[in-house]
């Protein structure tokens, strides 16, 4: 995580497996809309910390090109504009989860070169 800033991860996880788990949900798209973006700001962080740790790689390490791959898409996702529905908000949480994941397979590849 960035130096004097790390990121709450109990907290958008618990977020993350509530949005993921909405049948039904019915709020009003503002709702939608102020989830979205909190997930939307965890994300980005995610993302900056994601390309730190793969760029600490050597460039023969498959896993910093995956997670460049990974980072482009998560790029593509967070410019779409936000949407005040249960589908962006859920859209965003995948987002989230899976840059979680990618952080975790790249802080154990660091931890395990070193």
């Amino acid at each position: 995580m960035q130096a004097g800033f790390p990121l709450d991860r109990a907290p958008h996880e618990a977020l993350v497996t509530a949005v993921l788990a909405w049948k039904d949900p019915d709020l009003a798209p503002r709702d939608y809309e102020q989830i979205a973006l909190q997930l939307t700001g965890h994300a980005r962080a995610l993302a900056a910390d994601v390309h730190r740790l793969a760029t600490a790689l050597p460039k023969s390490d498959g896993r910093g090109a995956l997670a460049e791959v990974i980072l482009r898409e998560a790029n593509g996702r967070l410019s779409a504009p936000l949407q005040g529905t249960a589908c962006c908000a859920q859209d965003r949480a995948r987002l989230v989860r899976a840059l979680y994941t990618r952080l975790d397979r790249l802080t154990e590849a660091l931890t395990a070169s070193r």
